[in-house]
């Protein structure tokens, strides 16, 4: 069995990792199996003549054949019981633990953030795979008293079955891992289509799950691009499908799986705002805002995208927000003074400056911010717009970029107006010091995530993550209702016992 790569064995105090983890294959029913068909390279968005390798553009025999060997393996996994389940979860988050410096270093170099927001997001992993690992022995159901007082009437939880995950490049362990842990400890088994942006980090999880002595089949990794997603959505023995992606590709992934009736959690995008209010501390906002914006590059479904500051404090904590994305010193993510690393790839960068360039010709005042930007990568600067109105498209469509529209709002109730105008609703902030209006917010904010004074990409593995209308439907990844997704209720009703 292969259980390590060179990635796992380096030293976690240099740069790089010895040699980089092989991705030409894909993971199936516990065997790296060779590729024959088309692949996609992958190359480090700082410096983009650092090339990482390549990945099988997966084929669907490629998808066909990891389900049927999830599918051979799940009975037995499903059989081995929930306690054992979860000390196969406790080694892997020891060993993510153990390698956590090494893991982000690997995804800064392939993903372009910051070693401190890579270091962050593994973290996020060992949490939720604890977490998941704890409910094991907390899936409880129910004992009820019949008609009959002579019978026994209980309910259980079940597994699906075989289970697709489908994971974007931006959080590209965190993500697969808070889809894996909980899918695993209910029973069912794997296939993962994780981006083709993000190989190498895609091949370190499954290192660590086997390296924790997962049984052969119970995860399966299939590289790929749209094709592969395809045929993995649309399989008739997939159970279920959690995706995480843009809202466009995420309503044809819930075609796709709603063809065979199966079951969707799907994770889309957001057009978060960020409401501060004539009381608020104005050096928080700006310090919580700023993060949200910009931290990950923007590239993140809860970043917030959109700032509505009540007209009494509008310039005032524009100047604040001027001065703070000054101070961000853009550059390769491994190196110790950069604050914001660079776009994933060329396409995103096209995109982001498309967005920038619409802005300006809609009449958006771009604010003065001297922010040098290397070369040889995939850089941008922060971005600041301020007189964004509801009729721009930079007030509607997701940018998933360093950019940031300011708005302003005469009250509350138009505050509120304007946060929830939009077709999105993951994420939202308010700042404020009255407790009356916080609550209020909570109420009248359209969106899965309400924060009070804090950024809007604030979640903890534990709690409950999604949102509605086009940022997602099916259900809520992390907590108790990741265990709820990847489960069905069982009924049974004992008779002539007594």
């Amino acid at each position: 069995m292969q259980t390590t790569s060179t990635w796992m064995n380096r030293n976690a105090e240099s740069m790089h990792p010895v040699s980089l983890p092989d991705t030409r294959q894909h993971f199936i029913n516990g065997h790296w199996v060779a590729h024959t068909g088309q692949f996609i390279p992958n190359f480090n968005p700082a410096h983009v003549s650092d090339h990482l390798g390549d990945s099988p553009d997966g084929t669907e025999a490629d998808v066909v054949a990891a389900i049927q060997a999830a599918k051979q393996a799940q009975h037995a996994w499903h059989r081995l019981g929930a306690i054992a389940r979860g000390r196969v979860l406790h080694r892997a988050a020891e060993l993510l633990d153990t390698h956590q410096h090494a893991l982000a270093a690997l995804l800064t170099r392939e993903e372009g953030k910051t070693l401190t927001e890579s270091a962050q997001e593994v973290t996020r992993a060992i949490g939720s795979m604890r977490y998941a690992q704890a409910e094991g022995v907390r899936m409880m159901g129910q004992q009820v008293q019949g008609q009959d007082p002579r019978s026994l009437i209980y309910t259980t939880r079940e597994p699906l079955g075989v289970v697709g995950l489908i994971t974007p490049w931006n959080f590209p362990v965190s993500i697969p891992v808070w889809k894996i842990a909980p899918a695993l400890i209910t029973g069912n088994t794997v296939v993962l289509k994780p981006s083709p942006l993000t190989p190498l980090t895609a091949r370190a999880i499954v290192d660590i799950f086997t390296a924790a002595g997962l049984p052969a089949g119970v995860l399966n990794l299939v590289y790929g691009d749209r094709l592969a997603g395809e045929a993995l959505a649309s399989h008739p023995d997939v159970a279920a499908v959690s995706f995480t992606g843009s809202t466009r590709v995420g309503k044809a992934v819930y075609q796709q799986v709603a063809s065979h009736t199966g079951r969707c959690l799907m994770e889309m995008g957001g057009k978060n705002p960020a409401v501060v209010m004539a009381d608020a501390n104005l050096d928080q906002a700006a310090d919580a805002i700023i993060a949200g914006a910009f931290g990950s590059t923007g590239q993140r479904c809860t970043a917030t995208s959109r700032t509505i500051i009540h007209r009494d404090i509008y310039d005032a904590l524009i100047n604040r927000l001027q001065e703070r994305t000054a101070s961000i010193r853009v550059g390769d993510g491994q190196n110790p003074s950069t604050t914001m690393g660079p776009l994933v790839n060329d396409a995103r960068l096209t995109d982001v400056r498309a967005h920038i360039e619409k802005a300006q010709q809609a009449g958006a005042r771009r604010l003065s911010v001297d922010v040098p930007i290397p070369t040889g990568g995939h850089y941008i600067a922060p971005v600041l717009f301020a007189e964004v109105t509801p009729d721009m498209a930079l007030f509607r469509e997701e940018v998933f970029g360093p950019v940031l529209a300011l708005t302003p709002a005469d009250s509350y109730d138009h505050a509120i107006a304007l946060a929830n105008d939009c077709d999105y609703g993951l994420s939202s902030s308010i700042f404020t010091r009255d407790l009356n209006t916080a609550m209020r917010y909570s109420q009248d904010s359209a969106v899965g995530l309400a924060h009070v004074n804090l950024p809007t990409t604030y979640s903890e593995p534990h709690l409950p993550f999604g949102g509605i209308k086009d940022s997602g439907f099916g259900g809520r990844e992390s907590g108790l209702h990741a265990i709820d997704f990847f489960t069905e209720w069982k009924t049974t009703y004992m008779s002539g016992l007594g």
